[in-house]
């Protein structure tokens, strides 16, 4: 599969697939961004000025995955893609 640039859509034919699905995995989405960036802000340090510094082993650790492709990620940093898949597929599962 092609890296995309982040914000880039892919091309979907939403008839294909019935709304509440749709809902679903948006929800689900919003869901894994919403702990994400809960996670991310656990691990920063706020500054009096409302910036935040990231700690040097989180760059270079989430520079590093950004950078790569799921195919040339190690096994272990595949295994929470392959959690995230799981959980979408049991929502497509569910509905």
């Amino acid at each position: 599969m092609n890296k995309k640039k982040y914000g880039e859509s892919r091309q979907v034919d939403t008839n294909v697939i019935p709304p509440n699905v749709r809902e679903k995995l948006a929800d689900y989405a919003h869901e894994a961004w919403s702990g994400w960036m809960k996670y991310m802000f656990e691990k920063m340090t706020i500054n009096e000025d409302g910036t935040a510094t990231m700690p040097k082993w989180a760059v270079d650790r989430w520079a590093f995955q950004m950078n790569k492709t799921y195919d040339e990620l190690p096994e272990d940093m595949k295994k929470s893609d392959r959690q995230e898949a799981d959980r979408m597929i049991a929502i497509v599962k569910a509905v």
